[in-house]
């Protein structure tokens, strides 16, 4: 008896062995690795049949994930950008399509275009976010200035800055997605000027009957040069932890970010005191909105063994417990997509956010419905050589002219 007791035990841990997940989650947020790693960390306590390894890639992935695919070896759990990379991947069939996973009906609607290819859904929508001018209120008040609504307002501002020996703007020009980021933002703000609306700006670029200099370039490359100007002059070395240990030391007064950067930076000092505006392209304030829109989605690798597509699936429908949306806006530091989702833990800038777009809107992310290798490529690397003075603006624009077409044809 005790021999056959013996030999049972075996077989049940043999069992839970066999039983156990190892799947491997590739994500590149890096602006609060540990927050991800405790969201993941408190998953595997209430899941320990599952581990979890985490992968980063923080820029240009597209080409580590595409390798990756082509091995038959996606990561199981994969957070994207949304629009564009959601689009590519489910039709390359690297998805599983998630359309009647109960975890989907648990998003707000508004989300769901965000993770929408084919008709179906293809991620998990997971935060709201937004870019504009994180600013430091304490310096702020020091000099008597207030936010500025307008362009004219951030022109003033900015001279009050230099006048008391402040670095306007923290610079991250050393990784290229900052200037990719900042030359959609004002671009998509031009489309305004030209009534042409961001979805119709990029389906007229899929159909090859326009070209990304059909709004004002003069002003858009002025704007990229005023930004420039005001920043250190050693910008073109920063990468990220330089402009988020910048602005949090108050070195400099501002930051053109998302506000991903606000926990980071509060990481550093957490008695920073910050507020949030949309940068101002005009001068008209009424026009001045938030870039903003879904960030990022988690997706589920097709190239998973179907026990790992469980497993994984699990993870994405344990997101949206009331646990795991605690871990994400407390600890990750990201707003959620989730129905009735609390973010009021998150501060002040998360506050100014919601607010601005609750009141004025905001302009959508036209950048995330862009081929993927435009914005990679020609937005990303284009911005940065031309602050750079490596590249003109109408190299810049002919580049991403020239990409946009050659990739729709593909």
């Amino acid at each position: 008896m005790k021999r056959i007791l013996a030999a049972v035990l075996v077989l049940f841990a043999f069992a839970g062995i066999l039983g156990a997940q190892k799947l491997e989650l590739y994500y590149y947020k890096q602006e609060n690795q540990e927050g991800l790693k405790k969201l993941v960390d408190q998953f595997v306590k209430e899941n320990p049949g599952i581990s979890i390894d985490l992968l980063i890639v923080p820029n240009d992935a597209d080409a580590t994930m595409s390798a990756r695919a082509a091995q038959g070896k996606l990561p199981d759990i994969l957070q994207m950008q949304s629009y564009s990379r959601v689009a590519e991947y489910a039709a390359k069939g690297y998805l599983v399509d998630l359309s009647k996973q109960p975890v989907l009906a648990k998003v707000v609607d508004s989300s769901k275009p965000a993770v929408t290819w084919n008709s179906k859904l293809w991620g998990l929508p997971m935060d709201f976010a937004g870019i504009g001018i994180i600013y430091n209120k304490e310096i702020f008040a020091k000099y008597g200035l207030q936010p500025p609504a307008t362009y004219r307002d951030l022109e003033r501002l900015c001279r009050s800055l230099r006048t008391n020996g402040v670095t306007p703007f923290a610079g991250l020009l050393k990784e290229n997605w900052s200037m990719g980021h900042f030359i959609t933002l004002v671009h998509t703000n031009l489309l305004v000027e030209k009534k042409i609306s961001a979805d119709k700006f990029v389906a007229d670029m899929n159909a090859g009957k326009t070209s990304y200099g059909v709004v004002d370039t003069d002003k858009l490359f002025s704007i990229m040069d005023f930004y420039r100007a005001n920043m250190d002059k050693n910008a073109e070395e920063w990468n990220w932890n330089e402009q988020q240990a910048a602005f949090a030391e108050g070195k400099a007064a501002m930051m053109v970010q998302g506000l991903w950067s606000y926990g980071a930076a509060i990481g550093t000092n957490p008695k920073l005191e910050c507020g949030f505006v949309p940068f101002p392209i005009f001068n008209d304030s009424a026009m001045n909105k938030f870039y903003a829109d879904v960030d990022s989605c988690f997706g589920v690798s097709a190239q998973s063994a179907p026990d790992k597509k469980a497993a994984a699936l699990k993870f994405l429908e344990w997101l949206a417990t009331p646990q795991a949306q605690k871990i994400w806006v407390e600890d990750y530091k990201l707003t959620l997509s989730f129905k009735g989702a609390n973010v009021s833990k998150l501060g002040g800038p998360f506050v100014d956010l919601m607010t601005g777009v609750g009141k004025n809107g905001a302009y959508p992310w036209a950048f995330a419905s862009y081929p993927t290798a435009v914005f990679e490529d020609a937005c990303k690397n284009g911005a940065q050589q031309y602050v750079f003075n490596k590249k003109t603006a109408e190299a810049v624009i002919a580049d991403i002219d020239k990409q946009w077409a050659a990739n729709v044809k593909k």
